[in-house]
């Protein structure tokens, strides 16, 4: 079951990243996490960088409300999406878990 918690401000949700993939994509789930994996190399932020994009662009919202709050230099991550209910997010990735 995903992990997503809620505030006032928005939702965290736990993460595992695959960088160097095909493609950007969401991979269904790995335990509580959701799984995704993104093309960008784990070098220099890019592959952050690129999982911020990645969300940005899936919730159809600015990157400028989507953070990595914890697991910068891992492959675990917790995102923050400010403004963004879970109830939103869930039927957003329904289709992927």
């Amino acid at each position: 079951m995903l992990e997503i918690k809620e505030n006032e401000e928005g939702i965290f949700i736990k993460i595992r990243v695959q960088p160097k993939a095909s493609k950007n994509e969401i991979k269904g789930l790995q335990g509580d996490a959701l799984k995704v994996r993104l093309t960008a190399p784990p070098v220099e932020g890019a592959a952050n960088q690129a999982c911020i994009d990645f969300f940005a662009k899936l919730c159809n919202i600015p990157r400028l409300r989507v953070e990595i709050v914890s697991g910068l230099t891992g492959r675990n991550k917790t995102v923050f999406i400010r403004g963004m209910q879970k109830e939103d997010f869930c039927s957003i990735i329904k289709e992927y878990v």
